[in-house]
């Protein structure tokens, strides 16, 4: 079962620099790397608010040793489990991949907005094998508030995205920014990450 809530931290480093060691998985914490954007990318989860300090102490002994490789701030954001498309055994996804998919919906048009992505969005989702879980998570503490969707995959990047460039899903993409996306379609974020697990290994 995903859970409840994640802490969404990303570091982003400067150029040649070595990730710290420091940065170890564990049954409550992934961490994912992105060559793209030379990003490490955290998922911290945990079932109940009150862990949120302890958690935030962690993070900052991290950040700590992070620093003299850092190009910038930390960027986090904390988020609310809504809906769990394509369930997961474990609290975070244990895939070699995951991608971050990211959109702001206008308030008012948010019921109208989950009807319509349990009739499209989801519908692609549950229909490919390659999407092995993908969660639905909502912005409770963010400077890029919205939705957040967490999807876990083991196939190489290009046979994950071949599922989303299909014709019927540019149709889904161009509906969502019509009616529903803040900023239109360019308000769609999207980020693949690769486990830093098994990039060691």
């Amino acid at each position: 079962m995903a859970s409840k809530y994640l802490l969404i931290s990303r570091y982003s480093f400067k150029t040649g620099a070595a990730i710290p060691s420091h940065f170890i998985d564990d049954a409550t914490t992934r961490n994912f790397w992105s060559d793209a954007q030379n990003e490490l990318m955290q998922l911290r989860a945990f079932e109940d608010l009150s862990e949120l300090p302890d958690t935030l102490a962690k993070c900052e002994s991290e950040l700590s040793q992070a620093t003299p490789g850092l190009i910038g701030d930390v960027r986090r954001e904390l988020v609310d489990l809504v809906e769990q498309v394509k369930s997961a055994e474990d609290a975070l996804p244990q895939t070699p991949y995951v991608q971050l998919r990211h959109v702001e919906v206008v308030p008012e048009r948010m019921a109208e907005y989950r009807k319509w992505r349990e009739e499209t969005i989801f519908d692609v989702v549950r229909s490919h094998d390659e999407v092995e879980s993908f969660s639905a998570y909502h912005s409770l503490i963010s400077g890029v508030p919205g939705v957040r969707f967490v999807s876990g995959f083991s196939c190489l990047p290009e046979a994950y995205a071949a599922v989303f460039n299909s014709e019927r899903y540019k149709t889904i993409v161009q509906q969502a920014g019509d009616g529903y996306i803040t900023g239109g379609t360019d308000g769609l974020y999207t980020r693949i990450y690769n486990g830093l697990s098994s990039l060691a290994a």
